[in-house]
């Protein structure tokens, strides 16, 4: 109940999405397209299909979005993935681009 006189105020709240950012899978001549499907199984939690269909994007076009994820999300996946990769011994190369 409002006491007369009395101000009441209204409170908007904007709630914004968090941007997205694209991972973005790079062809090389040395990276194995077995490792390649691993990682996109293992790491970006895609399945068997997918995973090859992916490959094959990045084979065939050089490069291929695997996947969008917020940007603190989406630079530990690509973390995740070039460590993997240079333990493996391959120059594996993925960069993040805002989507």
């Amino acid at each position: 109940m409002a006491v007369q006189g009395e101000t009441r105020e209204r409170t908007r709240i904007h709630i914004k999405e968090p941007k997205h950012f694209q991972v973005i899978m790079h062809n090389d001549d040395f990276t194995s397209m077995e490792f390649v499907v691993e990682i996109l199984i293992d790491i970006f939690r895609k399945n068997e299909a997918e995973a090859h269909r992916l490959m094959m994007m990045v084979h065939e076009g050089g490069r291929a979005a695997v996947g969008r994820y917020p940007y603190d999300i989406a630079v530990t996946k690509v973390r995740a993935a070039t460590a993997r990769a240079k333990e493996e011994g391959y120059p594996f190369r993925m960069t993040v681009e805002e989507a």
